[in-house]
């Protein structure tokens, strides 16, 4: 039995029964996760495409072979004939209907794909992770008005995960006008009530937990043990949503710029209006389509990969 000094501070006889905890345990969770993803064959392969993507989306202006923007072929593609110009050794993915090098505007897209989804995930998760946080302490740690103020937050999320997502995302672009920070906002939005729901989930179920009653038992103030103990704890589902997240975001993007609600500047290359000025020459030029979908499909099946994965090393019911 270990002795405990009256001059021991609550914090620290915390941290070492956590300690004692996690020793007994043999690993922590996060290593043990770890060592789950390293031999995972889908985590592996959706980490590969997400670095790729991440590279391209990187150093892809910087290696694109000419300006995305400029029409330098244009009398070289005759649409009213219906010939384009395909992949050849100046223009590996050929031009566009204005004459555009379609290799260099699939790799500087890259990276406008990757901003909208990255910052659409960041707004849902920051913005759902304060939500569903002070809701998740209120319903824990709050008392009788805490449950009455989780139970009203609660409501408005259901009413929001009662709409379809795109539906959402849609009426918001339309409401805040064409631009791609407007698809950045409503793609955001959407993203929120599910990781207000998640966080504020998990909270509820780490508020039951042994260390929680003897973090009370121990008079810790209940913002220190909502901050300090029942919020990092909770996290997991959380991060793992994100990465989901991404993948969604993703799509919705493309989608939100398909429709047209995307940046009306026709000049800056991005995946999904890529496909949308493709879309009327698909039966002469195929290709224009080709790529940037691909491109599309090809990373939202790398985040999945890796979110799956990341879920299945996190839970230890899928574990195995």
């Amino acid at each position: 039995m270990s002795l405990v000094t009256p001059n021991t501070s609550k914090i620290d006889r915390l941290a070492e029964l956590t300690a004692t905890q996690e020793t007994a345990s043999g690993s922590s969770l996060w290593r043990e996760a770890w060592r789950r993803l390293r031999r995972n064959k889908a985590a592996i392969i959706g980490a590969v495409v997400i670095a790729v993507f991440v590279v391209v989306a990187i150093v892809g202006p910087m290696v694109a072979p000419h300006d995305p923007a400029a029409q330098i072929w244009r009398g070289e593609v005759r649409i009213n004939k219906g010939q384009f110009i395909g992949p050849r050794a100046e223009n590996w993915f050929g031009l566009d209907h204005l004459g555009r090098d379609q290799l260099s505007r699939f790799l500087v897209g890259a990276r406008q794909t990757l901003l909208v989804g990255v910052v659409s995930m960041l707004i849902g998760l920051i913005i759902g992770a304060i939500i569903g946080g002070v809701s998740g302490a209120a319903a824990t740690l709050g008392g009788k008005n805490g449950q009455r103020f989780d139970t009203f937050v609660m409501r408005v999320t259901d009413i929001m995960l009662a709409l379809p997502s795109l539906l959402l995302a849609v009426s918001i672009a339309a409401m805040l006008g064409q631009s791609l920070t407007t698809v950045m906002i409503a793609v955001g939005v959407v993203q929120i009530p599910i990781f207000a729901r998640l966080l504020r989930g998990s909270m509820l179920a780490q508020g039951s937990a042994d260390y929680v009653l003897a973090a009370k038992s121990m008079g810790i103030r209940t913002r220190r043990i909502a901050t300090g103990q029942i919020l990092p704890n909770s996290l997991s589902p959380v991060i793992v949503q994100a990465t989901l997240s991404l993948a969604t975001a993703i799509i919705e993007a493309a989608a939100l710029s398909y429709l047209g609600l995307g940046s009306p500047d026709q000049s800056v290359p991005e995946w999904g209006a890529m496909l949308t000025q493709a879309q009327r020459f698909f039966d002469n030029a195929p290709l224009m389509s080709v790529y940037p979908a691909v491109g599309i499909i090809i990373t939202a099946l790398g985040f999945t990969l890796l979110g799956e994965a990341m879920r299945e090393a996190l839970d230890p019911k899928l574990r195995g």
